[in-house]
């Protein structure tokens, strides 16, 4: 059996025209608010006060950045804006967590001592990294060619 798969789906449906259900609401909305301005205040108020107004229902209207409505824009960065910003890193690697039990032996202690870089080797390690290799220190080689024997 075949089946007719619909395509276009992200794309709402024409009510009338080129406008959606939702431009079409927006738009009477904002007849709906000038009618009222125009009721209300006098009419160089009214065309000062209506352009903004405009402007505001239709970026409502038409407007999507990053493709979502202008609407959904609006509310998400509220909520970004009065929501508490609290952030929580929790970091429990296995290998420290199986080590917190054991206690540690003078050749485990060593062990750890070579492996761990002292400010001299630092130094000298940034010296040949500066001099693009140039410059060599047996040091950091030997540091070198023990951490790619030890992976």
């Amino acid at each position: 059996m075949l089946f007719n798969v619909p395509q276009f789906i992200d794309v709402e449906d024409k009510v009338a025209g080129p406008f959606t259900a939702k431009q079409l609401l927006w738009m009477f909305g904002m007849g709906a608010v000038l009618l009222v301005l125009w009721n209300i205040l006098e009419k160089p108020a009214f065309f000062v006060s209506a352009v903004p107004i405009v402007a505001l229902f239709m970026a409502l209207a038409f407007y999507r950045p990053y493709n979502q409505p202008l609407i959904r824009f609006i509310l998400f960065s509220l909520l970004f804006l009065f929501r508490p910003k609290v952030y929580v890193w929790k970091r429990i690697p296995h290998k420290i967590a199986s080590q917190a039990g054991k206690k540690k032996t003078p050749a485990t202690m060593e062990k750890e001592k070579k492996k761990m870089l002292n400010p001299e080797n630092i130094e000298a390690l940034a010296r040949v990294l500066d001099s693009e290799g140039r410059e060599r220190n047996e040091k950091i080689m030997e540091i070198i060619k023990r951490n790619q024997k030890s992976k």
